[in-house]
């Protein structure tokens, strides 16, 4: 394999795991959201038990 052809190759994968990166972080970004609603509607269902409403 030639230089040429191993530069090309390693900037591929560079690309490649720059791309997945960028993809990971809105998908643990949307868990996050989804954390964060869920704690919000147990807290709701707490607070309504509390109360007793």
């Amino acid at each position: 394999m030639s230089a040429r052809h191993k530069r090309f190759a390693i900037r591929g994968l560079l690309i490649t795991a720059f791309a997945l990166s960028l993809a990971a972080c809105n998908t643990v970004r949307g868990v996050g959201t989804d954390i964060h609603n869920a704690a919000d509607t147990t807290e709701r269902a707490i607070d309504n038990a509390v109360d007793g409403n």
